[in-house]
């Protein structure tokens, strides 16, 4: 007989709703690229270009996942210090969620795990989380930008417009305090506990500020180029197209859009970032750069599951280490 906490407890079918969709969409985009290319055409990119290329590039991006979690380290200091795999795990479960979880529903997983692992107030990981993501945005579309300056006629303009948009978070900061001055004394009450929360989740000086953009630079930074390189060995060009294709890519799981594990809206997402800086629209050229953008998307997820097993593997040691102590 149920009890009448069981009944309560909702079914399996609903607690699992979000995995059954994201495998079923993956299921189906397997199908989907099986019936139009055939699974070992994609592969034979992979052989054609050379496994070892292909190798590098997940090793570079999976190289960018400890550059994230550095940025949380030094984010979170007093809270994370001397456990840096451990965030490095929380990390790489929070990147995992993102991809498989669709209109980024897993960001919300990474306050509550901030919270339960290392004991962070919601609202502070939550507006940690928000400054992160617009960095994040800042850095990609700059990142981006390196592939118009590039192809710009005038260069010189185009580079001092490129480093302006770069520089811009400096600036932004330094307006902080002087907004806060101004909105502290018009709230009361509880919605001055809530902008005392938002602020802790601020970084707290310029330097620190600096250490985040810069570690976000590097991040983004890394992956466009990795990205704009293997799109360009894959037969996309011209050059803007290759560095628009990866903007468009991540563009598409950076903002709500974005279906179960990015089935379909990554690929699409390459399609249309290409397709705007020059991308050729012939009939070959849209097949050569349809086939690229679903090798990417399994570079990425590929990349994501290595970042996944490798922080539990790191984690395991962690506490054999511990238990031997």
């Amino acid at each position: 007989m149920q009890t009448d906490e069981e009944n309560r407890r909702p079914s399996a079918l609903v607690r699992h709703r979000l995995s059954l969709i994201a495998a079923a969409a993956i299921l189906a985009y397997a199908a989907f690229v099986h019936y139009l290319w055939g699974w070992g055409s994609i592969v034979a990119e992979w052989k054609s270009i050379g496994y070892g290329t292909v190798a590098l590039a997940i090793g570079l991006l999976v190289a960018t996942y400890f550059v994230r979690a550095w940025r949380l380290y030094d984010y979170f200091p007093r809270e994370t210090s001397g456990r840096f795999i451990e965030l490095f795990h929380l990390a790489q479960v929070h990147n995992l969620l993102n991809i498989m979880l669709p209109f980024r529903s897993g960001e919300t997983s990474f306050p509550l795990l901030m919270r339960s692992e290392f004991s962070v107030p919601l609202l502070h990981g939550t507006s940690a989380l928000l400054v992160m993501r617009l960095l994040d945005l800042h850095a990609l579309l700059a990142a981006g930008g390196l592939g118009l300056v590039v192809a710009a006629e005038q260069k010189m303009l185009a580079g001092l417009l490129w480093l302006a948009f770069l520089l811009a978070p400096i600036p932004a900061f330094l307006v902080k305090e002087p907004l806060l001055r101004a909105l502290r004394p018009r709230l009361k009450g509880k919605l001055a506990r809530i902008l005392d929360g938002i602020v802790e989740g601020l970084p707290a000086t310029l330097a620190a500020l600096l250490r985040a953009w810069f570690a976000t630079v590097l991040n983004w930074g890394v992956k466009v180029l990795v990205f704009a390189w293997a799109l360009g060995l894959m037969g996309v060009g011209p050059l803007t197209a290759t560095f628009g294709g990866a903007i468009g890519g991540e563009l598409s799981s950076v903002l709500p859009f974005h279906a179960p594990a990015g089935v379909g809206t990554y690929s699409a997402g390459i399609v249309a970032g290409a397709l705007s800086l020059g991308a050729s629209t012939a009939r070959d050229a849209m097949d050569v750069l349809a086939r690229a953008s679903i090798n990417m998307h399994l570079m990425i997820m590929l990349s994501a599951l290595i970042g996944t097993v490798l922080s539990l593997a790191l984690n395991e040691l962690r506490r054999l280490r511990a238990a031997v102590r």
